[in-house]
């Protein structure tokens, strides 16, 4: 028998990541389920909502972050799931069907990957109260909770809204904390956005990532991950997921089924680990340097003799240094960074094997062939057509 058709009215701002991702769930669920809506993504959405009971459709699927959003929907006369956060406080979750991203466990695994790392002193960069981002309170309660917990303290910083006009204030202000926290030091952003702006500061002031600072943010970004000299870690959500729940549980209702009373909450995806937050417990100060530079430059063809320059010390006594500290020479060094390079490239985008061997600084394709052959019995493909059937294989298990 078929459904009836319906018109769905998604309330979301596509320009933001997390939105998209959401936004792509619910498409999915409508290409798996087979069900018959039409949705509607209103680009001015917020200058109509006083209309709202003109152009909502059947039903709507909304983001409850957004506080206009939700007053809009209070007195909604067709059905209404929400999307948005998770709360500490039950009392606080919205009166209609709600599935949120589970803040308390987007932290968890954010100190989780930080402590695996050999990491003990921890620091929170959040964002002002406001009541667009009461998220950030949220994940605010959650870290405190969380390092507590385990004996440890964590440092908090709110800082200020990043304008134009109060920039060089705000940096200065966060630069002011960065210098007081002790080191080595974890710090989670409160969101990508946050972590660039740490990564950049540390930049400005010379603080090594992450040799002296671990940076790792939410969200997972692209356009965040890549706008530093030092890619970001981050936690991904599990916003496409989201918006599959969101989707599932609006059909249920549109098909004559009770309302779920409690929120669906949904965990995060991944942690993906970057160069923020490659620690490796170094006391050598000379080693930190060297090892900073060569990070930052290793795909740009660099020689040992550029890091000697860099570090400014003689090659036999950084040698020296480098084998007590990582049981190696600065060469391999090098070539331990650029092959960590190609592998995450291989391993997480489709960028072409020429390419990559360009990015990550081989003199030739036929190069990058010959080291992977070397470490790894595998041509580039061979490598990456093997991790890809792995990652394959895990999600089928995970799936039954």
């Amino acid at each position: 028998m078929f459904e009836n058709k319906h018109s769905i009215t998604l309330l979301f701002n596509a320009n933001k990541i997390y939105d998209r991702r959401i936004i792509a769930g619910v498409g999915d669920y409508l290409q798996t389920s087979k069900v018959d809506w039409d949705l509607y993504l209103e680009e001015d959405f917020m200058a109509r909502l006083d209309h709202l009971d003109e152009w909502s459709g059947d039903g709507i699927i909304a983001d409850y972050d957004n506080p206009e959003i939700q007053a809009a929907l209070h007195k909604a006369n067709v059905p209404v799931v929400g999307i948005g956060g998770s709360y500490e406080n039950p009392a606080d979750y919205p009166d209609v069907p709600y599935v949120a991203t589970d803040n308390y466990a987007l932290i968890q695994a954010a100190f989780e990957h930080l402590r695996q790392k050999g990491i003990q002193r921890f620091a929170f960069y959040g964002a002002p109260v406001n009541e667009h981002h009461r998220w950030a309170q949220e994940r605010e309660n959650a870290v405190l909770e969380i390092t507590r917990s385990q004996g440890y303290e964590c440092h908090v910083y709110r800082g200020h809204p990043v304008r134009p006009e109060t920039w060089q204030y705000t940096t200065k202000r966060l630069a002011d904390w960065l210098r007081s926290l002790p080191t080595p030091v974890g710090i989670i952003a409160v969101t990508d956005s946050r972590a660039r702006h740490l990564l950049q500061v540390c930049d400005h002031i010379g603080m090594l990532i992450p040799d002296k600072m671990s940076v790792i943010g939410i969200d997972d970004d692209e356009l965040a991950r890549y706008l530093s000299r030092v890619s970001l870690s981050s936690v991904r959500q599990g916003c496409f997921e989201m918006g599959v729940q969101a989707a599932k549980t609006l059909h249920r209702i549109l098909k004559g089924h009770n309302k779920p009373r409690k929120p669906v909450l949904i965990p995060p995806e991944c942690v993906a680990e970057r160069q923020s937050t490659d620690f490796k417990a170094i006391s050598d100060p000379h080693v930190m340097q060297a090892m900073h530079y060569i990070r930052q430059n290793a795909c740009r063809g660099i020689k040992v003799d550029q890091v000697l320059d860099y570090v400014g010390v003689s090659r036999s006594n950084l040698e020296h240094r480098f084998k007590e500290e990582r049981g190696h020479s600065i060469h391999n060094e090098i070539h331990n960074e650029k092959l960590s390079r190609a592998c995450k490239m291989l391993e997480n985008s489709d960028e072409a094997t020429s390419q990559i061997a360009k990015i990550c600084g081989y003199p030739s394709l036929q190069y990058m062939y010959a080291v992977f052959k070397k470490h790894f019995d595998q041509t580039p493909k061979e490598y990456r057509d093997a991790r890809r059937d792995k990652e394959e294989q895990d999600l089928s298990l995970k799936a039954s």
